[in-house]
């Protein structure tokens, strides 16, 4: 039996960590604020010679504004001969009158458009790029996922970085444009206001070389020495398991200072939620103590818990803390040049993210694409029960940041 005093005893002391969590998660907040106006001021994009390149664009599905797509990446500015690769896999996949209807303003382009129901592994995606390369012409290889839309400069930009010396990889960031609906909205700010600043940080702080799937460009002899796209065919968070294969050979990750846009397509709050529980768990699986440690992420919500547990002062602290994130959306806005965010979802938002992120450590089960997976263990391998980035890096940094609070005090 639990007497009511050993309660209030234990709801004192949750709430007094709740309390210290939210102030340094204000603390991070503005730290997070400084370090995306210090990214925006280095976007300086690096112009070499263009180089023949073949990109791969993996298709599932009729998603939104998918032609405008298309028909951007047929638009590129660019020097040299490009090889664009659609894949499918199944034959009655609506993208594929989407994409046959946009290449007929593009005749004299060299593209293809693959179908191939081959599957390899677990991870769709991968065994799509996989049937996808082995159309692929040239040796410097562009992937990126099909609800990115990009400018008319960005193979330039990418294959530039890719010749920089020691780099055997580069990758993009990525903010959220939404489609149509709220739970999109949604989805896009937590693109903005919790990833894009998370990598900020972990970049800035030298923790992370991070790779998207929003851009994976290497040359062929760099993919062929991790074993291609099916050396992963296991894998959920795929982009993040080749950013790591990469590195270990010895070269680096290179993230550009150049931003492509992200649709978000989410059209409901089942879709939503999935999504968020998808990162959120694949995250704890890789680093569950740091992802435990990544709470001081959310102070506004855990000033509200801390509020709720009797701590007086927890609301202005809750104030603040929302206070913070605004003031770290504006940041956002002006370092990348995005339209200005509806800030009333703000604390939505944040509301949200926190659900997930507590929501995250009561089960195992996420959703891909339709597809039921399990993440059992330590790492991202994919295993179907019935047999993500956000990145840990931003785990990381607090423990970094902990650490150096000790070392100081």
């Amino acid at each position: 039996m639990i007497y009511p005093a050993t309660l209030e005893l234990l709801a004192g002391i949750l709430g007094s960590a709740c309390f210290v969590a939210a102030t340094l998660g204000c603390a991070y907040l503005v730290m997070a604020s400084i370090m995306v106006l210090r990214w925006g001021s280095k976007a300086r994009i690096s112009r070499r010679a263009a180089l023949p390149v073949s990109v791969l664009v993996p298709l599932c599905g009729d998603e939104p504004y998918l032609e405008r797509r298309v028909e951007a990446l047929c638009s590129q500015r660019y020097d040299a001969p490009v090889q664009i690769i659609w894949g499918v896999q199944d034959p009655s996949d609506p993208a594929i009158g989407i994409v046959r209807r946009a290449l007929m303003k593009f005749p004299r382009h060299d593209t293809l458009l693959n179908i191939d129901p081959a599957i390899r592994g677990r991870n769709r995606k991968v065994a799509n790029l996989a049937n996808m390369l082995k159309h692929a012409r040239h040796d410097t290889i562009v992937a990126l996922d099909s609800d990115i839309h990009v400018g008319p400069d960005y193979l330039s930009a990418v294959v530039g970085a890719l010749q920089e010396p020691g780099v055997g990889a580069a990758t993009c960031l990525y903010h959220g444009v939404p489609s149509t609906n709220l739970w999109s909205r949604l989805a896009a700010l937590g693109i903005d206001l919790h990833f894009l600043p998370s990598v900020c940080v972990a970049l800035a702080f030298g923790l992370a070389q991070p790779c998207f799937g929003s851009t994976m460009a290497m040359h062929r002899r760099t993919l062929d020495r991790i074993g291609a796209f099916s050396a992963f065919a296991e894998e959920l968070f795929d982009d993040n398991a080749i950013g790591e294969a990469v590195r270990q050979g010895g070269d680096k990750v290179k993230v550009l200072p150049l931003m492509v846009a992200h649709v978000c397509h989410e059209s409901s709050a089942r879709e939503l939620a999935e999504t968020q529980l998808r990162y959120a768990r694949t995250i704890r699986a890789i680093d569950p103590i740091g992802n435990a440690g990544a709470i001081i992420t959310h102070p506004f919500p855990v000033a509200l818990v801390a509020l709720a547990l009797g701590v007086r002062s927890a609301g202005d602290l809750a104030l603040l803390a929302l206070v913070c994130r605004l003031i770290l959306c504006i940041c956002v806005e002006q370092a990348f040049g995005l339209p200005r965010h509806s800030y009333w979802l703000v604390p939505v938002r944040d509301i949200l993210s926190f659900g997930a992120y507590s929501t995250a450590f009561l089960g195992n089960t996420v959703v891909w694409r339709g597809h039921r997976y399990h993440v059992p263990r330590a790492d991202s391998r994919v295993v179907d029960p019935d047999g993500g980035s956000w990145m840990s890096s931003l785990a990381r940094v607090t423990r970094r940041i902990l650490r150096w609070n000790r070392a100081s005090s």
